[in-house]
This record gives structure tokens, C-alpha cells and sequence, in this order.
């Protein structure tokens, strides 16, 4: 797995919709919309479970988010508010996006383009109308009246019972859902039920927040009310178990507080490289190649990126050349990128996930064309190696007579250095080829050999170079 493509499907489909003067869904998306997907090895279809109108309405009450719908939209209308995501009544596809006929169409459209499709799974919580609140109580993190009487923001009723409010061990509760126990052996069992019926309809699964189930995170978390910890880890078994039905099923971790290692220990294929984001984001050089000085195979296991739907904008949070840099990074890097619909093209306005409906924003031609020519490298070929360099960012891979460097300014300072290759190189000629630019530079081997390669790049500048004898 190598890039990923992240859609909001609820704006994409609205988008379509707006474009084709017709209702789009899933199920009858324009070809050319598929085609435009093709050469990504997965697109990740953010946001297609039923939305709670519970939760909806509690968003609607909430004036801190009132303000950021209108920052996003200031043309918002009542329409435009869909609710969260991540505020889940039921994994099943909502009927406003084409149900799950119009998933297995959009599954069709992108097997037949190669591309696998990846859909979202909450294991912390679900919204508070979820059936389960009612039928399942044992499900969840109960309290008492006089729970709800001292913290209504921290619990809330359903039926007969309370219920807590959902939340992680750093931040108040989130108001718009419902705690499940993780220590609970029949939540267990049903997540691995609800996992078999995502991967009867997709290749893989992005866990959101996948280490709120951790045991020792669970119990800082909840204490005495989730009850005394099991013996065995949330997700191992569920993992097993969903592999033993659909052994190339992909789970993705979204990952934070290094628990990185410790989910891919648990059986997650990739996870979120949230650490090099902050560095490439708010920290130089030497901070990036601290962190690329991990274990190849931990690296393998990351997806890095420079937006997604949780990130500022790149356009906004990295812009201009710093973010080329960024970018020249992460597809270069072991491991695998995830992209973000409207990165390429330069969107700026980070929508709420609340939102069904994108702003109308211009499309930057010179930075898509940057894009195009990045993603059309496709260097990561053989063995990866970081190369000692003080002054800028240097790795190469090799695989055979394959060689392909990569040199990276990652300053606000035109710079110059000397990068030894990884590789031996006396008494031949070698060419290299910039794959961004198209520019040609035959070097002598014995100088390369003795005193390195002569790197001279701007503020933020890069080089991907194809190295031939």
C-alpha cells in the first residue's frame, strides 16, 4: 500500500451534484469522476455511515461550532449542516449517500480501476441514539441520577440508565456521544461483528483514534466504572478474527501519543505518522531526520501526510515551498501517503465535518501540476537508506542498477552541501536526472567517490534524482 486518497464523500457527492445538475450518489457517480481515482492504491470514503440527528442536534445548539460552519460557509444554509461523522447511529451506508447498493457500485467502479477502497470504524464511541443505548446498556460506561445531576455535560440518560459521554483521558467530553466499555467482553464481540460486516463491503478500515482502547489508556480513562482490566488487548483478537474471514483485509490506525509501535505490535498495517507531520509542520531539519531514524520496518508501517480531514489546510499550514518540501518528503519516504481531497489543487478553507457542501475556491494550476509531477516519481523501489547529512535532508533507494536519490533543502535559507552516495561509484560517469524538473547532471564518479555530490538548492528546494551509470 503505497497512497492512499482520503474523499469527505458527503461535499464530493454534493460537488458532483452541482456539476452534473443532478443528484449524485455512490451509486451512479460520472465515470470521470472514477478515473480521476485510478492510480492511487486506495481511496478512503470518509464519512458514508448513518449520521445521528441526535448528535445533528446538538451541533446546532453549539456556538462554538455555529461560528466555524460560518467561517467555512459564509453562505451556510440549514441544509448544509449533515452532522458528524464520527457522531455513528448505525454501520450502515446512509440512504442520502446510496445506501449500501450504491457502496457496492462505488466498490465495483474502483476495483475495476485497481484501486481498493478503506472505510471508517469509531471503537470509543457511537452517537447517543444509537440502538444500542437502549437494547445494549451493558455496552457502555454507566453511571448513576446522581452522576448525571453533578455533571450533566459528562453524562446523559437513555431509557432507564445513564450513559457517559464520550471523551479521551486529556479533554472534557465530547457532548454528541456515547461511551462504549472496551473492557466489555460483549462490546468486544460485537465490534468484531460490525468489523466482519465493514469488510464484507470494503477492503480495509481507518480506526479512528485507536489507542482510547488500549487497556492501561482505558483505565486512566475510566477508572473503577469500566471495571477491572482483561487480560488480553482490545484489538488483537478482533484483528485475528476479522483476518480469518478476509485475510487481506487493511486496518489503519489513526495514531497519537506514540502508541505507533504498539498498534502495529496488535496488528494494524499502517498508522498515522502524526510526529513527522508536527516536525515537517513547526520544526527544521534536524528534527525530521531525528525521526527518520527509526527502524526500517516500524517505517514501512506509517502513513505520512501533510493534510487530512483533522489538519489545517497544507495550503494554509505549510504553504508555498515549505509544503513542496513536505511533500517531496512524505512520497519519498518509506511507508505509505495518505492525500486529501482538494490538496492537490490548492484548497485552503478546512471544512467542518459537520458540513455537506465545499466553498467555491480557485483551483492553483501551478500547484497541481506540481503535484502531478511528484506523485509520477515513484521512487520507492528496493532498499531505503538515510544519509548522514548536516545541512539538508539526503536518503537514496536501490534496488539493483535502480538507484534514486533524494536531496531536500528543509530551510528558509538558500544552502549548499556535499551528500555522500550510499552507493560505490569510482571510475564511471553518472547521470542524474531531477524527476521534478527534468534537469540533466553528469558528475564524475572519482569526485563523487572522494568528496560527495555538490548539492546547491534554495530556500526549500529538492531534487529527486534517478541515478544512472
Amino acid at each position: 500500500m503505497t497512497a492512499v486518497y482520503e474523499i469527505n464523500t458527503w461535499p464530493w457527492l454534493a460537488g458532483l451534484s452541482r456539476s452534473e445538475g443532478r443528484p449524485v450518489t455512490l451509486g451512479d457517480v460520472p465515470t470521470a469522476a472514477w478515473d480521476a481515482l485510478a492510480g492511487f492504491d486506495a481511496v478512503w470514503l470518509m464519512g458514508v455511515w448513518q449520521r445521528s440527528p441526535a448528535g445533528l442536534a446538538i451541533a446546532l445548539h453549539n456556538e462554538g461550532l455555529l461560528k466555524s460552519f460560518h467561517e467555512a460557509l459564509p453562505d451556510l444554509n440549514p441544509a448544509d449542516v449533515v452532522g458528524s461523522p464520527y457522531c455513528v447511529r448505525g454501520y450502515e451506508v446512509d440512504d442520502h449517500l446510496g445506501g449500501p447498493a450504491g457502496l457496492a457500485t462505488a466498490r465495483a467502479e474502483l476495483r475495476r480501476r485497481g484501486v481498493k477502497l478503506i472505510l471508517d470504524y469509531v471503537p470509543n464511541h457511537v452517537a447517543p441514539d444509537h440502538p444500542a443505548t437502549t437494547e445494549n446498556p451493558e455496552w457502555f460506561i454507566t453511571g448513576t441520577a446522581d452522576d448525571l445531576a453533578a455533571d450533566p455535560a459528562g453524562w446523559f440518560a437513555a431509557g432507564d440508565h445513564v450513559i457517559a459521554r464520550g471523551r479521551d483521558p486529556y479533554f472534557p467530553p465530547w457532548p454528541d456521544v456515547a461511551q462504549l466499555n472496551a473492557f466489555n467482553p460483549v462490546l468486544r464481540e460485537a465490534t468484531t461483528e460490525t468489523l466482519l460486516a465493514i469488510a464484507a463491503q470494503s477492503d480495509g478500515v481507518r480506526c479512528d483514534m485507536a489507542m482510547l482502547v488500549f487497556n492501561d489508556i482505558f483505565a486512566r480513562t475510566w477508572g473503577h466504572r469500566a471495571g477491572p482490566p482483561p487480560p488480553d488487548e482490545f484489538w488483537p483478537s478482533i484483528i485475528d478474527e476479522v483476518r480469518a474471514v478476509h485475510p487481506e483485509f487493511l486496518f489503519v490506525a489513526e495514531a497519537y501519543w506514540d502508541t505507533e509501535w504498539t498498534l502495529q505490535q496488535q496488528g494494524f498495517d499502517l498508522c498515522y505518522d502524526k510526529r513527522l507531520y508536527d516536525r515537517l509542520a513547526h520544526e527544521d531539519a534536524h528534527a525530521v531526520r531525528l525521526h527518520l531514524t527509526a527502524g526500517a520496518d516500524f517505517q514501512q508501517r506509517l502513513i505520512r501526510f501533510t493534510e487530512n480531514h483533522d489538519e489545517p489546510r497544507a495550503a494554509t499550514a505549510l504553504p508555498g515551498a515549505r509544503g513542496r518540501a513536505a511533500a517531496v518528503a512524505i512520497v519519498t519516504l518509506p511507508g505509505a501517503t495518505l492525500w486529501h481531497d482538494g490538496q492537490f489543487e490548492g484548497r485552503r478553507v478546512r471544512l467542518p465535518v459537520f458540513l455537506g457542501r465545499y466553498p467555491g475556491e480557485a483551483v492553483d494550476d501551478d500547484l497541481r501540476a506540481f503535484y502531478e509531477r511528484l506523485l509520477s516519481t515513484n521512487v520507492k523501489t528496493g532498499d531505503w537508506q538515510l544519509i548522514d547529512n548536516h545541512d539538508m535532508l539526503a536518503w537514496a533507494w536501490q534496488s539493483g542498477e535502480t538507484r534514486h536519490l533524494i536531496v531536500i533543502n528543509f530551510s528558509g535559507a538558500d544552502a549548499w552541501t556535499r551528500v555522500r552516495l550510499p552507493w560505490s561509484s569510482p571510475g564511471k560517469r553518472w547521470r542524474l536526472t531531477d524527476l521534478l524538473d527534468g534537469q540533466v547532471y553528469d558528475r564524475d564518479g572519482d569526485e563523487l567517490a572522494t568528496e560527495g555530490l555538490y548539492v546547491e538548492l534554495p530556500a526549500w528546494g529538492a531534487h529527486v534524482l534517478e541515478v544512472t551509470a
